[in-house]
């Protein structure tokens, strides 16, 4: 009674286009960019061929094993994760999760962890998105979802740094909070350099994991 009644007072609009109708409407949804092979085997970058290590990931030291998106990180999707992220629109996690599951394979995974949340930004959010993909797609993938990571202390924002400022600002930024599985799933929202999810998974080899796959929404590609 109590959806009918917000959605009467408050019909749902498109988060990327603000037309009145689903949360993401149809033609938003066709205009999505899906990430599909060729791919770097490593980071996840479209490529022209397949490679083991494309331009972007080549020479870095990069703790996981793979790096898996759905979409692409331009036009409707980031009108999609902005509402998702900061308009807190609970609703699209499943938006997110059904996107995920048509684009990325099923990861061999013991356990699914996510990037914990960042403390006071997340609470102005008024939700975690990270944690919340990762229980959707643990229910659909019919994986156990768990907390593996903790922050030490905290870290200046990503937004407006440079790759290598990026690097630095995340390194040692997550420790393993218990004994972590040998094969794990690591859910973020977005890859954008990489910094982020290369420093949790650094902290889940620590902890005693020997594989971590990265699984994403949406990934930026240069």
């Amino acid at each position: 009674m109590i959806e009918w009644l917000l959605e009467l007072l408050l019909p749902s609009r498109c988060a990327s286009c603000g037309v009145s109708g689903p949360l993401l409407c149809s033609g938003c949804r066709g205009s999505l960019l899906p990430i599909r092979p060729p791919l770097c085997a490593l980071c996840g970058a479209p490529t022209a061929w397949p490679v083991a290590r494309c331009r972007e990931c080549a020479g870095r030291r990069l703790p996981f094993d793979s790096a898996r998106a759905a979409i692409t990180y331009t036009g409707p999707a980031r009108a999609l994760v902005r509402g998702w992220k900061e308009r807190g629109l609970r609703p699209l996690t499943s938006v997110a999760a059904d996107l995920v599951v048509e684009y990325v394979e099923r990861p061999a995974a013991d356990l699914i962890t996510y990037i914990p949340p960042d403390g006071d930004r997340s609470l102005r959010r008024g939700q975690q998105p990270a944690r919340a993909l990762a229980r959707e797609l643990g229910r659909r993938w019919g994986i156990e979802v768990g907390p593996l990571l903790s922050r030490r202390g905290k870290v200046r924002r990503q937004a407006g740094l440079t790759l290598v400022e990026r690097r630095r600002n995340m390194r040692g930024a997550f420790t393993a909070a218990r004994p972590v599985p040998v094969a794990v799933a690591l859910v973020d929202d977005v890859y954008t350099t990489g910094a982020t999810v290369a420093a949790a998974a650094a902290a889940l080899r620590t902890g005693g994991a020997t594989r971590v796959e990265v699984v994403s929404l949406a990934r930026a590609v240069r």
